[in-house]
């Protein structure tokens, strides 16, 4: 069936990849009025802190905060009660950390004791910007890149978190392994004719939506547009019509 537009905006999480609060802050008013999701990722977070996130839901959003914890089980267990504190919609930490980690993270969710819907809690499997060289040579994982985020896919789900960030090429597979309701959250999305930046595992919008993913990741294509409201307004009609 076919995405209204609410609901294509719902699916996609605009990446407020700025250096301080004003500049997002001023893509934020060029957006108003699309209710997309926000992710407030390292850059921003470092600079403008837990304060930016709770402006961001007084006025509305649901925001995803991209930290990738990977640490100890223990630290990370108290990075994510912090986090849920704070009120976010959604965060992720890192698959590579093993098992007893992620669970970690689920019991500090747990114990931050909030009343209400708990975040969604996802695990990185490999960013986007890996190719199998990178994968094979570099960190040193063999056999494909598609073997190695199932392999982490199959572990998250395991764990009790909630889904995944894989590259819309692995979301299929992902909801074969793991199951329709297992989340999947995608960058490397874009647009058709858009650069390819750092990423080398991509989709169009409406390609990764044919896929079947759950959030679109999209930070460039939208941020450092001529005009961002005009991008995703693009991008909009493109999921509606996909």
């Amino acid at each position: 069936m076919p995405l209204t537009r609410e609901e294509a905006a719902g699916r996609i999480m605009v990446a407020l990849d700025y250096p301080d609060a004003a500049s997002a802050q001023r893509l934020l008013e060029e957006l108003s009025g699309i209710p997309c999701y926000m992710k407030v990722g390292m850059q921003l977070f470092y600079a403008a802190g837990p304060a930016f996130v709770a402006s961001l839901k007084e006025k509305g959003y649901s925001v995803f905060l991209d930290l990738k914890m990977h640490d100890i089980p223990n630290t990370v267990k108290g990075g994510a009660a912090s986090v849920t504190r704070l009120g976010v919609d959604l965060f992720n930490v890192h698959a590579a950390g093993g098992a007893a980690m992620m669970e970690a993270a689920m019991e500090g969710v747990a114990s931050a004791n909030v009343y209400g819907r708990r975040p969604l809690v996802i695990a990185v499997t490999q960013l986007t910007s890996t190719s199998q060289n990178v994968l094979n040579e570099e960190i040193g994982i063999a056999g494909s890149v598609e073997d190695a985020v199932l392999r982490y896919a199959k572990l998250t789900a395991a764990c009790g978190l909630d889904g995944v960030v894989a590259s819309p090429q692995e979301v299929t597979a992902v909801k074969e392994a793991c199951g329709h309701s297992f989340l999947t959250v995608t960058p490397g999305i874009r647009p058709a004719g858009a650069a390819l930046g750092d990423q080398s595992r991509i989709m169009t919008p409406a390609q990764a939506i044919t896929q079947g993913t759950d959030y679109m990741v999209i930070g460039r294509p939208i941020t450092g547009a001529a005009d961002p409201r005009a991008a995703l307004e693009s991008i909009l009609e493109e999921l509606v019509h996909a």
